[in-house]
């Protein structure tokens, strides 16, 4: 059978963050829980008609904050996607969540019904920073948040951390860092604020630090992280031996996914590869609740490289040739005259076959991208 992970998106939050660009709502009255469960049955059902036989090899139910839901429901909702789709063994299920929604029993409850990792959004450690960013929980909280998964049997979880904040030092910066490396986290995603287009930040700019220094801060705070056993793997994860997110790099492997909820988005090679389509689904929650018939869009083959590169180049280990034919169903040449032009340029270099970003192209990924676009 055919590999294919599934994306679930829960798209309410306690209250909407000034920096989120993502698909969230802030919750006013009651989410209609039980109404969205079965919604999110009948998508998979309808999706899983354009497909061959296949398997599901990971689970990710992000948001939004998922952690609004009860592990009824989502036992329920566990339990309705087995019986539509076989589920692989040892299948990665992570659930995302945020420190204000952390209750003992309830966490207890999630690892209980076969959720066996957590994403917990922590962004900082600093109470300041926290209030800066909008976040709903102080430190305190995460820490608690952080003991209760270890004491729900959650073994593998990650921390995920801002850097770049307003009025962030890079003391503060690498304080948060060490605080995450002593709560054990197998995996730890450390990415830097930016100021996204439809966001309250985009629109009213809070004061960020001096590029010069973020990067500094950056690379100090990346030692850190390497000295305490957490390695990079792509451009904003790190993680301990055999704890990558398997959802994630099948993302930027440019393998096949489903994605169901409001605002989900999903990739599917229809049939042979190269016939490679994209779909999203209803973005408002109550029209969802109504319509979610996918929108399907194809990759045309002069984007496929572009589309191709912009997922591998984010791992440190690059793709191969062959690789990049059988998932595109293209032949080599058509990454060139780019790929050429970034080997001579020092962006990109060649290891076993595989091509990768060099430090420099490391640093410069939105240029190397360039090169690609039709």
């Amino acid at each position: 059978m055919k590999s294919l992970a599934l994306y679930i998106h829960i798209p309410w939050c306690i209250k909407k963050c000034p920096y989120c660009d993502f698909n969230s709502h802030a919750v006013s009255g009651e989410t209609p829980e039980k109404q969205y469960i079965e919604t999110l049955l009948n998508d998979l059902s309808r999706d899983l008609q354009l497909i061959s036989k296949s398997a599901i090899s990971s689970i990710f139910i992000g948001g939004g904050t998922p952690s609004l839901f009860s592990a009824e429901s989502f036992d329920t909702l566990l339990q309705g996607i087995s019986s539509l789709i076989p589920l692989q063994e040892n299948l990665e299920i992570t659930l995302e969540a945020n420190p204000g929604t952390f209750e003992s029993q309830k966490f207890a409850d999630y690892r209980a019904i076969g959720i066996n990792r957590l994403s917990i959004g922590i962004q900082s450690f600093n109470n300041l920073h926290l209030k800066n960013l909008g976040r709903v929980h102080s430190s305190e909280e995460a820490l608690a948040a952080v003991e209760i998964a270890h004491k729900a049997g959650f073994d593998n979880f990650n921390l995920d951390l801002m850097f770049g904040l307003p009025g962030q030092t890079n003391s503060e910066m690498l304080t948060d860092i060490q605080t995450a490396i002593k709560l054990q986290p197998s995996h730890i995603s450390f990415y830097q604020l930016t100021l996204e287009p439809n966001t309250y930040f985009h629109k009213f700019p809070p004061k960020l630090p001096e590029s010069d220094n973020i990067y500094t801060g950056q690379l100090q705070a990346q030692k850190v992280l390497a000295d305490a056993g957490y390695l990079q793997y792509e451009i904003s994860a790190y993680a301990k031996d055999n704890a990558k997110c398997r959802h994630n790099l099948n993302y930027w492997e440019f393998g096949d996914y489903l994605g169901i909820g409001a605002g989900a988005h999903g990739k599917l090679s229809i049939s042979r590869p190269g016939n490679i389509v994209r779909s999203v689904k209803n973005k408002s929650p109550d029209k969802y609740l109504k319509d979610n018939k996918a929108t399907l869009a194809k990759i045309s083959v002069i984007d496929m490289p572009l589309e191709y590169v912009m997922n591998q180049l984010r791992l440190k280990a690059g793709f191969t040739l062959k690789q990049y034919e059988m998932h595109t169903g293209l032949e080599a040449k058509s990454l060139q005259p780019a790929l050429s032009d970034c080997l001579k340029e020092g962006l990109l270099m060649r290891q076993n076959d595989h091509y990768l970003c060099s430090e420099k192209g490391w640093d410069f990924l939105d240029h190397i991208l360039e090169k690609f676009m039709p």
